[in-house]
């Protein structure tokens, strides 16, 4: 709704190709342009290429051994039919319980014959709280949109900012200079505000351990309280320190567990063996099936653009280029790929920032750039490949003073099988990027970009 109001109000309409799938992009370095070709039109040809394509949008395909055999249906949960899905009586199997599967869970025991979640990694899964938006809040949301959005941009960590119908101020000091009321009121204030507000908590809390239990601790106990069965509440309450993953947003997920038509499938100590013909094989039982939905991920950060067929300089891809990691300049391009800019994607704050205003800040950026070069009379721009080294060294460095490589995640990338454990982000926080980002500016690119002339 809220895409077609400014698609509305911008007159964007006219510049938009709605379902059009790119065949290949290719930079063609006799005219320092890119022709993009898409499916059924001519091909474009341009200056510069802005890539949107998302952080979460490749899916990890399954791999278990039979998958070919099963006689049901299978479902993806990044791939879902448009048209939906009738599971009601069913049988069904949920493989995957991160963010999609603990939603998809929640929505569909109550349609299913008999659901089996199988579970291997618990997660920090927090009341959503989702309820009509009281009109007051809505309209005075509305008569101060730059208040709001100022503290998104400047006084978060992650740009989530609303507490409880208000703007929750940041946090400051340590959480191991608080006291023990002090704790419990800064997190009782946001367990009642449900959804993302524990991204706003004592700054520590990312870097430090002790820190990290107090929290952790605090919601551990929170996931305990709503779930009646002892072994269960342990199979499902996470140990790993808190944040180090992404926080989880559900309703009554936790409360399905009590009904009789489901059932959790502990893979801690023995994982599926195989996909059969009639359903999921664990050891030596075998789980009947109906259909089967894979809620398996992402190849986050890196997939999106791995997969599509870019060209940049002697015929370079990014599958090629990222083939050990992604290497970036600042999170905005690679060196390779001339006047090629990437948003909300590898080397930025992305997974810890609200993507819509970082896609903000980062679009200013380039068309600010693309301003300059235009009044200089300059048409091309690349990073080198210092610069990618630079970028990477300053990324592993930020991101070994916190507490995520003491996790397995998709932001290390070792969600996917092969893929290189290594930091897919900028963990140095916002403020400091915004900062990276406004000296590249004052520096008028001279710092770590090729700005030529290329024929016209």
């Amino acid at each position: 709704r809220y895409s077609n109001f400014v698609a509305d109000r911008l007159d964007l309409r006219r510049d938009i190709e709605l379902d059009k799938r790119i065949d290949i992009a290719e930079f063609d370095e006799s005219t320092g342009t890119w022709v993009v070709s898409t499916e059924g039109c001519e091909p474009l040809r341009s200056r510069f290429v802005i890539m949107c394509t998302g952080m979460l949008n490749q899916p990890i395909k399954p791999q278990f051994k039979g998958l070919d055999t099963f006689e049901g249906k299978q479902y993806h949960s990044a791939r879902w039919p448009k048209e939906g899905v009738d599971l009601s009586e069913q049988r069904v199997g949920v493989i995957g319980t991160g963010s999609s599967g603990v939603q998809i869970i929640s929505t569909i025991a109550s349609q299913v014959g008999h659901l089996h979640v199988f579970h291997r990694t618990p997660g920090y899964c927090l009341p959503l709280r989702n309820h009509a938006m009281p009109e007051e809040y809505s309209t005075r949301v509305k008569a101060n949109y730059g208040e709001w959005r100022a503290a998104e941009r400047y006084n978060s960590f992650g740009g989530w900012v609303a507490l409880n119908y208000e703007i929750g101020e940041p946090v400051t000091g340590s959480a191991l200079d608080a006291t023990p009321e002090e704790h419990q009121a800064l997190f009782d204030e946001r367990w009642k505000s449900g959804g993302l507000s524990f991204y706003n908590v004592y700054p520590d809390v990312y870097t430090d351990l002790e820190a990290n239990a107090i929290l952790s601790k605090y919601l551990q106990a929170k996931i305990r309280e709503r779930i009646k069965d002892p072994k269960l509440a342990e199979i499902l309450t996470p140990t790993y320190p808190v944040l180090t993953k992404r926080l989880i947003a559900e309703t009554n997920y936790y409360e399905v567990y009590e009904q009789d038509n489901v059932e959790l499938v502990d893979l801690r100590e023995q994982g599926i063996d195989e996909i059969t013909p009639k359903g999921v094989r664990v050891g030596d039982t075998e789980y009947e099936l109906d259909s089967i939905v894979f809620a398996t991920g992402f190849d986050a950060m890196i997939g999106s653009l791995k997969a599509m067929d870019v060209r940049g300089r002697n015929g370079l891809t990014f599958s090629e280029h990222w083939d050990d990691g992604a290497r970036t300049h600042m999170g905005l391009m690679s060196a390779g790929f001339p006047n090629l800019f990437i948003i909300n994607q590898a080397g930025s704050p992305a997974p810890l920032f609200q993507p819509l205003i970082l896609g903000q800040e980062q679009i200013q950026w380039v068309g600010r750039l693309m301003t300059h070069l235009a009044e200089r009379n300059i048409n091309c721009i690349e990073p080198t490949s210092e610069a990618e080294d630079n970028w990477g060294g300053l990324c592993e460095e930020a991101l070994s003073a916190t507490l995520f490589p003491l996790t397995d995640s998709w932001y290390l990338g070792n969600n996917v099988p092969g893929k290189s454990r290594t930091g897919l982000a900028y963990f140095g926080g916002m403020a400091s990027y915004r900062q990276i980002m406004t000296e590249a500016e004052v520096d008028a690119y001279q710092n770590g970009f090729i700005l030529s002339t290329l024929p016209e």
